[in-house]
This record gives structure tokens, sequence and C-alpha cells, in this order.
């Protein structure tokens, strides 16, 4: 049978122009179309483990269609006729499309016989419809469904990404951004959106299929080349296509919208049970509080003392203040959170809660009303018992403050009365005891009234049946019992004090002469120990001879000095004498004094021990003071040759330096001969030194015998080498000097007798006006100003030389001078800075042109020269010294190999960088 479609006012159905005939005829949209339809169907008929390869022959019999309709409805077609004649096939596929008339869906010009005969129209065009129905009629945003719909779905979830503007199914997915753009908003891990580009579609459509079917379970539909390279891609093949990823991503907001239901609903019913436990055992908490301090309150009990009625009161209050609150608010709170729990429970469709027996609000509230029931009379009764027991107290409190203020006087009283501190005191310390032993019996005496009260006190709580009456009874007995034993003592240390007295004024006198005598001797010992013991530091026999004769007056003393310690220690006999006889314990000291005659007698032994030590000391000393006085005559008389002989020599150099007889090399060696012969005075020196390493090692630090120490013998000794090898080597420069500036041995001579003429104080430099005077005794005219005698000439007066001698002086002329001869820039001019400038004047000298002018001879007038040639007209060293240094030569006539001989040649001069 046919079915027809109406035409109704359904936009996702309506179908174009009878489903565009002639755009079906174009190849390239229906390739499209098989390949997505066919696509689009196996990712349901999977589900039931099959698929179809031609979507025209595999629907014929109409069987894999059925099933088809099966899996994306969810519901039972008819049963289908498994003959494989054409009329079983017409059936099966009318069964078919009779399903999809059932689901609102009219058909047009789609028979069973087309279908059954293979006519890819009509199936393509019934796959679409199937499509339409099942997979973008349900489709709904923003009240637009359908193909609207999902328009709209997809402009909403691309609207953020600049380059994708979706506005139709064909050419706006041409470039594939649409397609990316949708998987990067729901899924942003599985693509780097920023790195795609409009321009390469091919790149965007690939990574976009192949991500959905990869990770959304999306098969791959259509292929890249198809949409590439098709001018309007079809319409169908992309809704089609694109529908597939709204249902893949609305799927999973479903899935999560679903898990928060249960999840809601599932906090709810915890919520709720956490509500049930935590009433359970805050009822639980309450009752056993309850239960626990209903017997407390109902003990009526008294104690038998007034703080154990206090504390009653005490931890009655404080129930009431810090207990008893928090559980009036637990049972408030008990049943607010019942009634919370009961309305939420009605409130979300759930049973009403039922606690466990005795655990109603009413159970608790019963409990309550026995607990404060307990409450009532509890205070009054605990107030009027210790009403009763303070008037009984008061009485006993009476008591045991006299009794206390008694013991504690009477404490450590009969200790200091049995004390015998007097057999150990001195006389000072025996009458402030007597004193002390007469105000405490007058405190004695004052005492008596409060011992009596004490006694009638314990009489009267006694009758009044006390319940502690025993322990007051035996406390009473105790302080009278001591009273009279504290009486007897008294009389006791009364007496023993006023006997001791009397012996300790007998000795106190003797000890007091025993102070006045043993003091002074005691010091003259010490300082006669103390000068027996001094160390002394003596340089001269003189010295240790003085010493000597004051120890020999001392030892003379020795014996007047024994006859007072004899006398001083018979003092203290007789002190001893008076203890024994009487039996003193003379435990203390002399007060007058801290010597003793053990000490005495100790230090008495050491000094005479030490005057024997002293004789040795001394004896020791004088020895050794022989033999320093020999050293010192040895150094002396050693040094006494040298000093001269080093003076003598340096003022001999001196006039060899400036006499100038002969050639220099005949002065040059005189001087090394002269050299030699000094340099053979080295053992002398060598000699000396080991006389002062003795005298050293003796701690010798004078030497009245010399003036000479051996720091003047080794700085006159430096100074003569050095001044030796000093005037060699000027001869030596001025031997150079001569030689390289081609200065005759005349003019060498009279700048030298010029120098020495005016170094008046042999010093070898000159003071500024005494370097003038040399000027102008060389033919220089220089005006006469007063000499200074630095030994220098300072930058004026160079300059006022040099501007006689014709020279022009200029400031800048003068400064290039004065960086020649004051390289250092000290501002003076040496003597010899002075001879290599004037060298410089009066000699013929090399320049950097002469040089330059030879290399460009060697090199046949050319403006470099080559290694080769270096080496044919140098010796070997000097051509392959010139060979390293010169840089090669880059001007315009350079040949491979040529070497710059100008720059080698100002280098040599200073004049560039070598």
């Amino acid at each position: 049978m046919d079915h027809h479609y109406d035409g109704e006012e359904n936009d996702y159905m309506q179908q174009e122009d009878d489903w565009d005939r002639d755009l079906l005829l174009d190849p390239a949209w229906e390739k499209q179309q098989r390949k997505t339809f066919t696509a689009w169907c196996n990712s349901h008929l999977r589900k039931a483990g099959t698929q179809i390869e031609n979507i025209e022959e595999d629907f014929r019999d109409g069987l894999k269609l059925m099933l088809l309709l099966e899996v994306i409805s969810g519901e039972r077609l008819a049963k289908p006729e498994r003959g494989k004649m054409r009329v079983h096939k017409i059936s099966n596929v009318n069964k078919a499309l009779n399903f999809i008339a059932s689901k609102g869906v009219k058909l047009v010009s789609i028979g069973a016989e087309e279908i059954v005969d293979g006519n890819a129209k009509m199936t393509l065009g019934m796959i679409w419809t199937i499509i339409l129905r099942f997979a973008i009629q349900d489709i709904s945003v923003e009240e637009t469904s359908a193909k609207e719909g999902l328009l709209l779905w997809c402009q909403r979830k691309t609207a953020p990404y600049k380059n994708v503007n979706i506005q139709n199914f064909h050419i706006s997915w041409k470039d594939g951004l649409g397609f990316c753009a949708l998987i990067h908003r729901h899924r942003p891990e599985l693509i780097d959106y920023g790195k795609l580009r409009k321009d390469d579609p091919m790149t965007n459509l690939n990574t976009a299929f192949d991500v959905a079917e990869k990770y959304l379970d999306i098969p791959k539909m259509l292929d890249a080349e198809d949409i590439v390279s098709t001018l309007r891609p079809d319409e169908k093949a992309i809704m089609t296509y694109v529908s597939c990823y709204y249902h893949a991503f609305s799927g999973k907001q479903k899935a999560e919208t679903a898990a928060n239901r249960i999840c809601k609903v599932l906090a709810v019913n915890q919520e709720n049970e956490q509500l049930m436990e935590d009433y359970e055992k805050l009822a639980s908490d309450l009752l056993e509080w309850i239960r626990r301090t209903i017997p407390w309150l109902e003990n009526r009990v008294p104690e038998s003392t007034m703080q154990a009625m206090q504390q009653k009161l005490e931890d009655f209050r404080d129930y009431r203040r810090q207990h008893k609150p928090p559980k009036v608010q637990e049972k408030c709170q008990l049943e607010i959170n019942f009634n919370t729990l009961q309305t939420k429970l009605r409130l979300s469709n759930r049973p009403a809660f039922m606690p466990s027996e005795g655990k109603m609000v009413s159970d608790i509230s019963n409990a309550w009303g026995a607990l404060e029931g307990a409450e009532k009379g509890y205070e009054e009764w605990l107030l009027n018992e210790i009403r009763r027991l303070e008037r009984l107290d008061h009485l006993a409190e009476k008591f045991r403050q006299k009794a206390a203020i008694h013991e504690a006087w009477t404490e450590g009283k009969e200790a200091m009365l049995t004390q015998k501190d007097y057999e150990t005191a001195s006389l000072s310390e025996i009458k402030a005891l007597l004193k002390k032993h007469e105000a405490f019996e007058s405190d004695l005496a004052a005492h008596q009234d409060r011992v009596e009260q004490i006694a009638a006190i314990a009489q009267e709580l006694n009758e009044l049946e006390y319940y502690d009456s025993p322990s007051v009874n035996a406390r009473c007995q105790k302080i009278c019992d001591q009273w009279d034993a504290l009486g007897a003592l008294t009389q006791k240390r009364s007496e023993a004090l006023q006997r001791t007295e009397k012996l300790l004024e007998t000795i106190d006198q003797l000890y007091l002469e025993f102070a006045k005598r043993a003091a002074p001797f005691n010091n003259w010992m010490e300082g006669a120990m103390e000068d027996l013991q001094d160390t002394f530091i003596v340089h001269t026999i003189e010295e240790i001879q003085g010493l000597s004769t004051a120890h020999e007056q001392f030892k003379a003393t020795l014996p007047e000095a024994d006859k007072e310690r004899q006398a001083i220690l018979g003092i203290h006999n007789e002190i001893a004498k008076i203890v024994q006889t009487y039996h003193v314990n003379m435990a203390g000291t002399n007060p007058y004094t801290t010597i003793n005659p053990t000490e005495i007698n100790a230090k008495w032994d050491k000094v005479r021990q030490l005057v024997p030590q002293r004789d040795q000391a001394l004896i020791e000393e004088h020895a050794r003071q022989q033999n320093n006085e020999r050293l010192r005559r040895q150094f002396a008389n050693q040094a006494n040759v040298i000093g001269p002989w080093i003076q003598t020599k340096m003022e001999e150099i001196g006039r060899i330096s400036i006499e100038m007889h002969g050639t220099l090399e005949d002065q040059l060696t005189h001087l090394r001969q002269y050299e030699k012969s000094i340099v053979n005075y080295k053992p002398k020196i060598d000699q000396l030194e080991g006389d002062h390493q003795q005298i050293q090692e003796a701690l010798i630090f004078d030497n009245k015998h010399t003036n000479y120490t051996m720091e003047h013998i080794r700085v006159g000794w430096e100074q003569l080498l050095t001044t030796i090898a000093r005037t060699i080597n000027e001869i030596e420069n001025q031997i150079l000097t001569r030689d390289a500036k081609g200065i005759s041995q005349e003019q060498l001579n009279e700048f030298r007798a010029s120098f020495n003429h005016f170094d008046r104080d042999h010093s070898g430099t000159l003071g500024a006006e005494e370097f003038k005077a040399c000027l102008i005794s060389l033919g220089f005219d220089i005006g006469n100003d007063a000499q200074k005698r630095t030994g220098l000439m300072d930058g004026e007066d160079f300059r006022t030389c040099l501007i006689s001698m014709g020279y022009n002086m200029g400031e800048a002329e003068f400064a290039r001078i004065m960086s020649i001869v004051d390289p250092n820039r000290l501002g003076v001019v040496t003597f010899q800075a002075f001879i290599d400038f004037m060298s410089r004047e009066t000699a013929d000298t090399d320049t950097a042109d002469q040089v330059m002018a030879s290399f460009k001879v060697l090199a046949g007038d050319k403006n470099y020269i080559l290694a080769e040639e270096l080496r044919r007209e140098l010796p070997p060293d000097q051509a392959e010294y010139c060979i390293s240094r010169m840089a090669p030569y880059t001007g315009p006539d350079a040949v491979p190999g040529a070497l710059d001989y100008m720059s080698f040649s100002t280098a040599l001069y200073g004049e560039s960088d070598l």
C-alpha cells in the first residue's frame, strides 16, 4: 500500500518539494546521504547486534527496518514474516511504515513496493523521515523545536567562538569549526581549539569526526573530502550528523540531572536519620543525668562539720549555676529537634519518627518533674543545718585560735631553753644572751592568762558534748604540760648564763693582750716572707751586690723576733689553762684577731726556710750577671770595629762614584772588585749575629760598652750592599746610554761632573735650585732663584730650564715633556731622567718612520712585505719574531700572505698596539 503525506504545518516534517527530486539526482548529495544515513542506522542497529552494508538492499525484506524501529522507539512491532517471497517482504515493510504512521508521521509517495524493489530515492526518503521523527522532532530549545530547535542549539553552543557562524545546515559547517566548537564547548580537554585554522577545513573536519567517534561514541557519518569538495553539502546529512552531537551531549546532561536528583533524595534521608540518632543520644544522656542527680538531691543525712555542710551547699549552688542550666537547654533543644524532625519527615513524605521506648518527649518531661520535686526543700535543709553547726563551731574555733596562738608562741621555746649556746659564746654574746633571757621571762609571765582561758573553753566544749571533744581535751592537756616544763627550763638556763659570764670576762682580757702583740709580729713575718720570695730583676753586678747586703742585715734581726714569738705563745697557753681547769667549751675564736698560734709558728717556720733559699738565689744571680757582662764586652769589641768599617766603605763608594777616574769600563771593573771585597767581609757579620743571639737568649737589653746595636749593623750592611749594587747598575746604565745614544765619553763626564759638583750632600739627587745651577753650568740660561734643597727639580723649575734651552713651552708641550721625564707624576725630576732627556736631545736616535722606510726597502717599495722576504733579508730569529707579530695587510693591493709592516713599526715605538 502507498502512504501519503498531506502537508500539515509541521516544520520539522516539511518536505522540500517532494524530497527535491532534482537535488536527489545530484550524485554528490546522494553519496553523502547514503553514507550518513547508513552510519546513523548502524549506530542503532549495533545495539541489537547487527548492521547494514547497502541501505537500499538491506532494508528490502523489512526485517532490519522493523528491528531499527524497535531499537530507536523502544517498542515492540508486530511479528515479522519470515518467508522470502515478495509478499512476505512487502508485509514486513508495511508493518514498519504503519508503525511510522502511528507516530504521527504522514508519508508522501513512499510505498512498500518501492522499498522492496530497492528504490534508492524512496529508501533514503523513508530513512530521513525516521530520522526527523525519532532524532530531531523531540529537540526543543527556547520554545523552538525540530530543525529550528537544533539550529538554535548549535548557535547558542557556538556563540562564544568568534570564527564560527552557524546559520544553516549546509555551508555553515564546511570549514569544520562548527563541529570542533560543539565538542570543545562540552569537552574542552578533547580538542586544542586554539590551534585550529579556518583555512584548513580538512584538518578541522577530520579532527572533529575522529574525536567524536573515539570519545563520544558518534560513528563517522561523512568524509571530510565529501564536505569540502561539495559546493553546498547535503543539509539532511549535516542535520543527521549534528543531531547525534546534540543527543550525545544532552544525554550526558540528563544523566547528571538524574544523579543530582538521587543525591538530593539520599541527602534528605541521611539528614533525617542523623537527626533521629542525635535525638536518641541526647534523650539517653539527659535521662541518665536525671537518674544520677535525683538520689543526690534526696539525701538528707547531716554532716558533722561546718566545712562539710558548706561544701554540700556549694555543690548544690554549683548544680544550680553550672550543671542544671545546660540540661535545661538540652531539654528545650530536644523538643525543638523532635518537632523539626517530624516536620521534615512530613514534608518529604516520610513516616513519622517514633523514639525508642521510654525516650518520648513525655517520658523526658515526667523525669524532669521528678528532678525538680527532689530539689524542693534541699537548700532550706542545708541552710538550717549550717546555722546549727555554726553556733557550735564558733566556740570550737575560739579554742583553736587561742590554742594556735599559744602553740605558735611556744614553738621552739623548749629547744631555745635547752640549748647550750652559751658554752661556745663570746663574752659579748653571753651578755646579749642574758638580756634576751630576761626579756623571755617577762614574756612567759604575760602568757599565763591565755593558758587559763584555753583550759576554760575546753571545759565548756566538754559540757556541750562537742563532736570533736577528745581532740580538744588532748590538745588542752598538752598545752598545760608544756607550760609547766617551760617554767623549770627557764630557771635552769638563767643560772648557767650567769656562771659562764664570769669565766669569759677573764679570758677576754687575755685575748685582748694576745691580739695587741700578735698583730704587729704577724705583719713583720708576712712582710719578711714577701721580701724573701720577691722575684728580683737586675741588670748589673752592682744591683745584685746591693740586694745581698740588705739580705744580711735582715738575718741579723731574727734572734730578737724569736723572743717576741715565745712571749705571744705564753699568753695563749695561759688561756688554755683556764679553759681546761673550769671546763669552758672554747668553740669560739679570739674576737680581737684572726691570728692563732698555729699560724704564727707556721709563718715563722716559713721565714726560716726561705732565708737559705734567698741566699742561694742571690749567689746564682751574681754568677749570671758576671756572664752577661762578659757577653756585653764580647759583642761590643766586634761591633765597635764593624760599625766604623761599614761607614768607611759607604764613604769610599760615594767618592768612587763622584771622582770618575778612567773610562766607565774602568770604573765598573774597580767597583766590582770593591764589591767582592765587601762580600768577603760577610763572615764577620755572621759571627756578630751569633754573639747577638747569645745576648738575646740571656735576656740582655742594654750594653754600655758600645753605641752599636745589631739592628744598626744589619741596616748598615744592607745599605752597603744596596749602595754598591746601585752604583754598579748606574755605571752600567751610563754605558748603555752612551752606546745607544752615541754620546761621547767627554759629554757623559761633563754631565756627571756637573751633577756631582752640585750634589753637595752626596745624596745622588739634586734639589731644584741645585738642578738649575747644573743646567746653567751646561750652557742653559735659567734665572738664579734661591736654591731649594729638595734633591729634585720641580715642574716649574724644569719648565724654566727647557725654555732657556730654546724649547717652546706652551702648556701642552710642557705637559708632554713632563710625562717623559716624570712618568709617575711626582712633580720632580731625577738625575737619571735628566740624563735620559739630555741624551735624547743630543744624540741621533731611531724613529718609527726610519724603521718603516727600512722595511719598505726590504719589501721592494711595496706597502706590505711577505714572510719569505723577511726570512731572506733578516736573521732567522728576528725574521720569525716579525712574522709572529705583524698583522695581515688589508689594503686594496693586498695579496695572500701579505703582512702590515707599517703598524708593526709604529707599535715598536709605542705609537700603537703591537
